[in-house]
């Protein structure tokens, strides 16, 4: 069955399923609402049903849980930013804590034999880095924001609870820019924020080739509206297919994160891959390495390594570190970081595509004492099914942004002879139902 809308249906909502959504039976059909949380009693209507399911949403909420807390962005409602704005913090992490474990002994039939204490992070404006969508709509009027959900429509912000402040407060002046640039016919895809250590970049997408109007309206703009603030700003411009370069001003300003319990600093370009919460991502970096416990003079894997985000603090410690990852680009900014954090000696980087390796690769690899995975959503499927003896490590720090692929592989891990130690919750995205695991496995 297709879209349908139906009002004032009562539900007793039980549960939350892995995005958020109250799970009710009505009729004895599994109901997924928008909204609602266990031990509710809602009004919901339904907006889409199902041969199997009904979607819904909250219409009015008849017995509330006391873990309800009133929204704090006026775009909840409509964004596709938050799903959990409704819930309080402390319950957020619970539900996330909770979906982790049901994963992992539903899907990988595996129990770790310690559950760590969840570490919470900051409810608000953690977001080092963000994309917002740009469209026309059919009126004219130019939008920018992030998805409305379950739709491709963009909301218009003018303000958001997870950007830096100073990110957030600047959102309307970005706004009035991009209508001067579409009015001076310049097309724009998106336009992306980088808040770094030093320097917080404006990255705008354009999709044609900027005329020398539409450049001096950009230098225009910066000298008007962000060159006399306290934070440092910079203007990169990505044309069509090309990578970002600095656009304006010019100058010796870095792009950078850092880790300070290792004394690393992470230069990056617009369009790198970095954790979305640079506070949390230190703390994450402890947490795994403090797992792995590495040694001077241990050789040490880090797969999926991008930048170098866990192998120059593992180089840090004394270990012979090589980090695999598909990008090439990233490669190369890896190996420049090992320069930059005087890692060279110790820290090695190769391309190699993780979804495709076997058993040969693996073993041209040669034998490593100690390895971390932190692999996208899909998952290290291939890797952990390539390991075998004599080359398997002893211990395997398993880095996870998605409990559902984390749960399949443990279960291949524990079939080649690994103890399920211990797995850990980080609450690395407030007011989502993104859900952050650190996982150890011995031999």
């Amino acid at each position: 069955m297709g879209k349908t809308e139906v009002s004032g249906v009562v539900a007793d909502v039980s549960s939350l399923d892995f995005e958020g959504r109250g799970v009710a039976k009505i009729g004895g059909k599994t109901v997924f609402v928008k909204g609602a949380m266990p031990s509710e009693k809602v009004v919901c209507r339904i907006v889409k049903s199902k041969k199997q399911f009904d979607e819904a949403e909250t219409v009015e909420v008849l017995r509330a849980s006391g873990e309800r807390v009133e929204p704090e962005c006026r775009y909840f409602d409509t964004c596709g930013g938050c799903a959990l704005q409704h819930i309080a913090p402390q319950s957020q992490v619970a539900f996330k804590q909770r979906i982790v474990e049901e994963q992992l002994a539903r899907i990988g039939k595996v129990v770790p034999q310690r559950v760590l204490p969840p570490i919470y992070g900051a409810a608000w404006h953690y977001r080092s880095r963000a994309r917002l969508s740009v469209e026309v709509d059919k009126a004219g009027r130019l939008k920018m924001g992030f998805h409305e959900k379950k739709t491709n429509d963009v909301v218009d912000i003018r303000s958001c609870k997870l950007l830096p402040v100073h990110i957030s407060g600047c959102l309307p002046q970005v706004g009035d820019l991009l209508r001067r640039l579409v009015g001076a016919a310049q097309q724009v895809g998106f336009v992306e924020f980088y808040f770094g250590q030093e320097l917080t970049v404006l990255n705008i997408k354009l999709n044609n080739s900027p005329s020398e109007t539409v450049r001096n309206i950009i230098k225009e703009w910066f000298d008007s509206t962000l060159a006399g603030v306290a934070e440092k700003w910079q203007i990169w411009l990505q044309c069509g297919k090309e990578k970002s370069c600095v656009f304006y001003p010019d100058g010796n300003m870095v792009l950078k994160y850092v880790l300070p319990e290792f004394d690393v600093e992470m230069p990056y370009r617009p369009g790198d891959f970095t954790q979305v919460n640079a506070e949390m991502n230190a703390v994450m970096v402890s947490r795994a390495l403090g797992m792995l416990d590495i040694r001077p003079g241990e050789r040490v894997a880090d797969l999926f390594c991008g930048l170098g985000n866990f192998s120059l603090p593992m180089a840090k410690c004394g270990a012979e570190v090589l980090g695999i990852e598909g990008s090439e680009t990233l490669v190369a900014q890896a190996a420049q970081n090992a320069v930059v954090n005087k890692c060279r000696q110790s820290a090695a980087f190769l391309a190699a595509d993780l979804f495709e390796i076997g058993e040969t690769d693996a073993a041209a690899w040669g034998k490593f004492d100690k390895m971390l995975l932190d692999p996208p959503r899909s998952g290290a499927y291939a890797v952990v099914k390539s390991l075998h003896a004599p080359y398997l490590p002893k211990k395997i720090v398993y880095v996870s942004c998605n409990p559902a692929t984390l749960a399949r592989d443990a279960a291949v891990l524990v079939e080649k002879g690994y103890i399920f130690k211990e797995v850990g919750v980080m609450n690395m995205f407030s007011q989502t139902a993104h859900a952050e695991a650190v996982a150890l496995f011995e031999l």
